[in-house]
C-alpha cells in the first residue's frame, strides 16, 4: 500500500461513515428498521462503486434474492426478519472503522507492498459476505407454551430443505460474482470474503495453508468486523 493510496483510503472511509451516522440506522441493542438499514447501505454503494452498471446489477441483485427481508441466522445472531442485512451494514461500519488502524500497522509490516486495499472494497467485501443466506431460510410454526401456559404456535426460521451451497464463504463469492464479474481480478477481495469466517468453515485440505490467507489485510479486517458485529450487538 502505497502512501497516495493510504490517503485515498482514509478520505473514502471518513466519507462512508460520514454516511453510515447521518443514518444512525442502527442504535446500541441492536434496534432497527429494515428501510433505514436499506437506505444506508445503497447511499453508502451508491457513493463509492464505481462501476455504475455493476452497482445496478448489485442492487437488483440483492432487490430479487431476498438479501433485505432475509434473517442472518436460524438461531444466533440477526435471526430476526431483515438481520441478514442488519448484520451485513454492521460488518461495514465495524470494518471502516477499523480500516485506519489496520492499514496505519500493516504498512510498517514486510508485506506492506504486497497488498493494498481501497474503501469500496472494503465495502463491498462486508456487504456481500454472507450473500450465500439470501433467501436460504424458510418461516415454519411449531406449538408451545407462552408464559400463562397456555399453548400456542410460534414462528421461527429454519434453513430450506433444497437449499444448495458451495461453503459459506465460497457460495456468497459466487453470488457477487453474479453481479460484478470484475471482483475476479480482485483476489484479495475475494478471498476476504471466502475466509471471512476463519477455522471455522475450512475443509482439511484448506487448512493446510490457512495462514497464508492471513498475509492479506483486508482478510483480517472483514473477520475482526464480523466477529465485533456479531457479538457486540444483540440483533
Amino acid at each position: 500500500m502505497t502512501v497516495e493510496e493510504k490517503e485515498k483510503l482514509f478520505g473514502d472511509v471518513d466519507s462512508l461513515l460520514e454516511i453510515y451516522k447521518k443514518h444512525d440506522p442502527i442504535n446500541a441493542i441492536g434496534k432497527f428498521t429494515i428501510e433505514e438499514v436499506k437506505a444506508t447501505t445503497i447511499e453508502m454503494l451508491d457513493f463509492i462503486v464505481e462501476d455504475k452498471i455493476e452497482l445496478e446489477n448489485l442492487k437488483n441483485w440483492m432487490n430479487t434474492h431476498d438479501f433485505w427481508a432475509s434473517p442472518a441466522s436460524a438461531r444466533y445472531h440477526g435471526n430476526v426478519k431483515g438481520g441478514l442485512a442488519a448484520h451485513s451494514l454492521l460488518v461495514a461500519k465495524q470494518a471502516l472503522s477499523y480500516a485506519k488502524m489496520l492499514a496505519e500497522n500493516f504498512m510498517e509490516s514486510k508485506n506492506a507492498e504486497k497488498f493494498s486495499f481501497t474503501a469500496e472494497e472494503v465495502l463491498l467485501a462486508a456487504v456481500a459476505h454472507d450473500f450465500c443466506k439470501a433467501g436460504s431460510y424458510s418461516t415454519e410454526s411449531r406449538k408451545t407454551k407462552d408464559y400463562m401456559g397456555n399453548w400456542t404456535y410460534e414462528t421461527y426460521y429454519k434453513v430450506r430443505s433444497d437449499w444448495r451451497n458451495l461453503g459459506h464463504g465460497n457460495e456468497s463469492v459466487l453470488l457477487l460474482l453474479e453481479s460484478m464479474p470484475s471482483i475476479i481480478k480482485k483476489r484479495h477481495v475475494i478471498e476476504a470474503v471466502s475466509r471471512h469466517m476463519g477455522f471455522s468453515d475450512l475443509s482439511d485440505m484448506e487448512r493446510m495453508n490457512y495462514s497464508n490467507f492471513l498475509q492479506n489485510p483486508l482478510v483480517v479486517l472483514i473477520q475482526i468486523a464480523d466477529e465485533t458485529a456479531a457479538q457486540w450487538w444483540d440483533l
